[in-house]
C-alpha cells in the first residue's frame, strides 16, 4: 500500500475500481478474493476499505509489472539495483524478503537470457 500512496508504483497496467460498501468485504478478504479471481473486470468491488484495497492492489500488481522492466534496466546497465532498492529506502518502505527474492531471481534470469543471447551471436560467426 505504501508504495502506491508515496508515488512510487501508481500504474498497474488496469483500472482498479472500488466502491464504498458498510457492508462488503474488509480490505484483507477484498485483496484475497481479487487475487482469486472472483471480480469481474469493469465492475467495481465493493468494500469496507475502498482506498485501502485499491492502494494494495495497485501496488501488488504495479511491482510485478515494474518488475521486468527495473530487471531489464538493470541489465542493460541503465541503472544498478541499489538505486531501486534506494527509492524505496528513502520513501520508508520495507520491502518483504519474498518479494526481494523475486526481484533477485527476475535480474538473475534476465541476465541469463541476455547472456545466452550473446553466446548464440558469437556461435554463429
Amino acid at each position: 500500500m505504501k508504495c502506491h500512496r508515496s508515488g512510487l508504483i501508481t500504474f498497474c497496467g488496469l483500472d482498479v475500481q472500488t466502491e464504498y460498501d458498510p457492508n462488503g468485504v474488509d480490505a484483507k478478504e477484498g485483496f484475497r478474493l481479487y487475487d482469486d479471481g472472483k471480480f469481474s473486470r469493469g465492475k467495481p468491488i465493493k468494500t469496507k476499505h475502498p482506498n485501502i484495497l485499491k492502494s494494495i492492489i495497485i501496488g501488488k500488481k504495479g511491482w510485478g509489472l515494474w518488475l521486468n522492466q527495473w530487471g531489464e534496466g538493470i541489465n542493460e546497465w541503465s541503472f544498478t539495483k541499489e538505486e531501486i532498492l534506494d527509492e524505496f529506502k528513502v520513501r520508508g518502505i520495507v520491502i518483504p524478503e519474498s518479494f526481494l527474492k523475486d526481484f533477485e531471481n527476475r535480474i538473475q534470469s534476465l541476465r541469463l537470457k541476455r547472456l545466452n543471447s550473446y553466446w548464440e551471436e558469437l556461435q554463429k560467426e
